[in-house]
């Protein structure tokens, strides 16, 4: 724990595994899956990649790390948030 991209991407990997947790002991049928899961974790350890040393990619992390939160927010809507599509 180095580099502000380890302390970032691993807040992040903490709150989507907190996410999961939470909803995987909620009662009635789960509306998401695990690999819902997949894309954003894949997305931290490339950011956190991105971002050390020697690659020091800093700006190609940063943006990684927002495409993460962005498919947090419209994918798996913690807290009831995102975007809600009208139903046909």
């Amino acid at each position: 724990m180095e580099t502000v991209y380890d302390w970032i991407t691993v807040a992040i990997f903490g709150g989507l595994v907190v996410l999961f947790l939470h909803r995987s002991v909620q009662p009635g049928e789960p509306q998401d899956t695990i690999l819902h899961y997949l894309p954003p974790a894949v997305g931290c350890a490339v950011a956190n990649w991105l971002g050390n040393p020697p690659q020091n990619q800093g700006l190609f992390s940063f943006l990684m790390v927002l495409a993460v939160v962005i498919y947090v927010i419209l994918v798996l809507k913690p807290f009831g948030l995102g975007f809600k599509f009208p139903k046909r």
